[in-house]
């Protein structure tokens, strides 16, 4: 029991350090966002909202982060049904070697190298007329978050019993009415998860959106790069933070949601 106990302080310990080391490079933006002079120099020197002011009266900003957010929402919701649908429909094929290998092609996504991507669809896009309109931007980063929720909604079905589906359709319930009102319920925390990772896949996303973005068009971090390679004032901080504040937010809320769903 002793041993036990100093190998989980060991694991917390390991764990917490682990964390700090991801999260505080990030923390840094937060203070720098808040610096009087027009300069990322850390330490700051003084103390000022004059940054924040810059990002919300900047309608150049105002509208990268709208475009984000319509973009991002559409996402969820195309990735999410597609999603939920290609793994309902993997777990159901009786033919486990061609499942798999459709698995592979789904989440390939995840290990083809971003900029690879990011020029096949520019050449491809270019061909179809999408640069550079909202239909493009939702279709390409619908490509990057759907293997995420592949993957959530495949794990959650590890631990659904099929013959709650079928007790369903022995009933008189169509193949739809047992998936909705029997399935879907139950598997409904990977499906929220699998929306919320393709949110935040789709609102951080800066390789794929340069290459099909337009003057017209763009998101809130390609902004945000441009804004670094012409002039770096710390808006752009500013706009860091915000949406370090958004993700964690919708993350945060997003776990306490599931939590109490599962309680319930």
């Amino acid at each position: 029991m002793k041993h036990t106990m100093v190998t989980r302080s060991l694991l917390w310990a390991f764990a917490a350090v682990v964390a700090a080391l991801l999260v505080l490079p990030t923390a840094v933006v937060i203070p720098l966002s808040f610096t009087d002079k027009a300069s990322l120099a850390f330490p700051p020197a003084g103390w000022s909202t004059r940054w924040y002011e810059n990002f919300f009266t900047d309608p150049t900003w105002m509208r990268a982060l709208g475009n984000s957010l319509t973009v991002g929402l559409l996402v969820a919701v195309v990735a999410t049904v597609f999603g939920t649908a290609a793994a309902v429909g993997l777990r159901r094929w009786a033919n486990r070697r061609a499942a798999g290998v459709t698995q592979a092609v789904l989440l390939a996504p995840i290990v083809v190298p971003a900029i690879v991507l990011a020029i096949g669809v520019y050449a491809t896009f270019l061909q179809l007329q999408l640069l550079g309109t909202v239909p493009g931007f939702v279709l390409a980063h619908s490509v990057l978050a759907l293997p995420f929720v592949v993957i959530s909604v495949s794990a959650t079905l590890v631990g659904y019993d099929d013959r709650l589906t079928l007790a369903a359709l022995s009933l008189g319930a169509s193949r739809w009415a047992a998936f909705r009102q029997v399935q879907l319920p139950l598997i409904m925390p990977g499906v929220v998860s699998g929306a919320l990772f393709a949110f935040v896949t789709s609102f951080d996303e800066v390789v794929l959106s340069i290459f099909i973005k337009s003057p017209y068009l763009e998101t809130l971090p390609v902004k945000m790069y441009a804004s670094v390679t012409r002039d770096t004032d710390p808006t752009i901080a500013a706009a860091a933070t915000m949406i370090m504040l958004l993700t964690t937010a919708i993350i945060t809320i997003g776990l306490l949601s599931l939590r109490r769903r599962k309680r319930a």
